[in-house]
């Protein structure tokens, strides 16, 4: 029985360019190691975490400063990076990611914590300052620039006169972290509406 010849498909499958640029650089903000995976400080590693999944891909070390993996999403190429500086460090990756894959500022889309919005809460937003964010100061810092889009996740503020560092080290209570479990799943969302529709729209529908 004749071998069926695979090679005429070949010009019916999308292939996958490797030295094309991404459309999207994903950089989620975290304290690397397990004594800091379960704190507020990691919300930014639990959506790269959560993306990463839902697109099949795995993280892997990229590179000293980053643990990175690639996928495609809705026809784009997009980068995935968990950096492996600490938060505040987070600049030190974006100018490796800028340099190896010969983007700008308006490829990236910076993930982090945020303190000022209760948990649940999600905010994107296509520029805007540090907000008193050290991880956000350090990438504003390595770009010489604000203009790059963020996405914050509230994980609520501490008691009025609280430890702010403490807090942001430390791990939600139950009922937060579901809260921010459900924030991250929508964040997730927002990325193919941000690849697919710009950011205007995909502020309308996910802020």
């Amino acid at each position: 029985m004749p071998r069926f010849n695979l090679d005429i498909l070949k010009p019916l499958i999308p292939q996958r360019d490797p030295k094309k640029p991404p459309s999207l650089v994903v950089v989620g903000m975290g304290n690397p190691g397990p004594k800091y995976a379960k704190t507020r400080h990691n919300a930014g590693f639990w959506f790269i975490d959560k993306l990463a999944d839902k697109y099949g891909v795995k993280m892997a070390r990229g590179h000293r400063s980053t643990h990175l993996a690639e996928c495609e999403i809705e026809g784009h190429k997009v980068v995935l990076s968990k950096p492996r500086t600490n938060v505040n460090g987070t600049g030190i990756a974006v100018t490796y990611l800028l340099a190896r894959y010969h983007i700008k500022a308006e490829n990236l889309l910076i993930v982090c914590d945020e303190i000022a919005l209760t948990p649940g809460v999600v905010r994107l937003r296509p520029q805007g300052g540090a907000a008193g964010h050290n991880g956000m100061k350090s990438v504003i810092e390595a770009l010489g620039s604000q203009d790059f889009a963020r996405l914050r996740i509230g994980v609520g503020r501490p008691y009025p006169g609280g430890d702010q560092i403490g807090y942001v080290l430390g791990a939600p209570s139950t009922e937060d972290q579901g809260k921010i479990d459900d924030a991250v799943d929508r964040a997730v969302e927002s990325v193919s509406s941000l690849l697919t529709v710009g950011i205007d729209t995909t502020m309308n529908r996910f802020n």
